[in-house]
């Protein structure tokens, strides 16, 4: 939920007008539009660079992962695991583009831990998957936008580690 629907949702249960701290709030994200909606563009239409490299630096880190017995060992498990980075970058740009975590923590983290351990992948591994998927991103952007994109990745590595 954006900052904007958050200011109205609370001032509307409480039967009142937005304050002008929220109404500064709601001023200051709007103004941080342009940048979040470049970034957005950006990781999405460089999505199969950003995934390439990001899988080339991690089975370069890890080749463990693609030897025989990785969780990556295997075109289908491979195949999978490009198809996460995607999913994780996607969730990055929800997150960039409501200037939130909370679409990314909605989305994407609920119960993601169980999940991958159920599936028998180690989640440090995701961990160091998020990692590469994060540096390969924020290489294809400017310092000012890196540093406002890498919060968000930190987030899912925090969140799985």
């Amino acid at each position: 939920m954006t900052v904007i629907s958050q200011v109205i949702l609370q001032a509307d249960d409480e039967l009142r007008y937005p304050s002008s701290g929220e109404l500064k709030n709601i001023q200051a994200f709007l103004e941080t539009g342009v940048q979040r909606t470049r970034i957005a563009a950006t990781l999405s239409e460089n999505e199969k660079k950003i995934v390439q490299e990001a899988t080339k630096r991690l089975w370069q880190k890890r080749p463990d992962f693609i030897a025989p017995g990785g969780n990556a060992y295997g075109e289908k498990q491979r195949a999978l695991c490009i198809r996460d980075f995607g999913w994780y970058l996607r969730l990055i740009t929800y997150g960039v583009l409501a200037g939130d975590k909370e679409p990314i923590e909605k989305i994407g983290l609920v119960g993601v831990r169980e999940m991958y351990n159920s599936l028998g992948v180690p989640v440090p591994g995701m961990v160091e998957a998020i990692a590469s998927l994060k540096q390969a991103s924020l290489d294809l952007l400017n310092a000012e936008d890196a540093g406002e994109t890498a919060p968000y990745f930190d987030y899912i590595i925090q969140a799985m580690s």
